[in-house]
């Protein structure tokens, strides 16, 4: 089981901490749950992938943030929370070295929680050396537009955000990011169109990122944090390459 650290006050800033299976010093997944930034959903979305993680010899550090709703989160704050549990993370490997290996650390985010592993990789002080984006949220504006996520975008942006707040807060209009990244979207999505991350991806790429692109076919919103698909068998691989 985990535990569970502090890397703030607020309730909702700590991650929970699974010790890998084997000998140290081990790689770092970092793991940020999705939920549209809800507080419906937290951290516990994220639980079957740690476990599976931990196992392979993975460090892994579950990461829960301040959410919409009355958690207290929304822009720029949910945000800043990865990038704090990401530092607290640097504090946590330079006094442990025997335990973590930050030349290899891994933000592995689903949903909204992809946003934020790709936003925060943009960071030139973060730890991340690349980026796992699980049916990624890319574009804020064009999912309000579209209606995406029961209306997600507005609690988490504020009332008639700015199309400079849009582009500050859209990775798709933020690239390049910088480090190698891994874009897994299943074309039968029911949440997040497919069609994001093919945009995402050509962005990124025309901008000079090193971009792996899976689209599994028929895996749904859910499936591609589901271990026993193998959407997910194509992540582990990926991660593989990186131990």
């Amino acid at each position: 089981m985990p535990t569970t650290v502090a890397y703030g006050d607020h309730p909702s800033q700590i991650a929970h901490c699974w010790e890998p299976e084997g000998e140290g010093p081990a790689p770092v997944a970092v793991l940020l749950h999705g939920g549209w930034w809800r507080d419906q959903f937290d951290a516990g979305l994220m639980d079957p992938l740690a476990r599976d993680l931990a196992a392979d010899g993975w460090a892994v550090w579950n990461v829960e943030y301040r959410r919409t709703g009355g958690d207290g989160g929304g822009w720029p704050r949910t945000q800043a929370d990865v990038g704090r549990a990401l530092e607290f993370l640097v504090g946590s490997a330079a006094s442990e070295p025997e335990r973590y290996d930050l030349f290899r650390v891994v933000s592995v985010g689903h949903s909204a929680g992809g946003h934020l592993a790709l936003l925060n990789a943009l960071d030139t002080g973060t730890p991340v050396t690349s980026v796992v984006a699980l049916a990624p949220i890319t574009d804020l504006e064009r999912c309000a537009r579209e209606g995406l996520g029961e209306g997600a975008v507005g609690p988490f942006l504020g009332a008639d955000p700015s199309a400079e707040l849009y582009a500050t807060s859209s990775p798709v209009l933020r690239v390049p990011v910088g480090v190698p990244q891994l874009i897994v979207h299943g074309d039968a999505d029911q949440r997040v169109p497919v069609e994001h991350s093919r945009d995402y991806v050509a962005a990124a790429r025309a901008a000079g990122d090193a971009v792996d692109h899976h689209e599994p076919a028929g895996a749904d919103h859910f499936a591609v944090i589901d271990p026993a698909h193998p959407a997910w068998r194509g992540v582990r691989e990926y991660l593989a390459e990186r131990r």
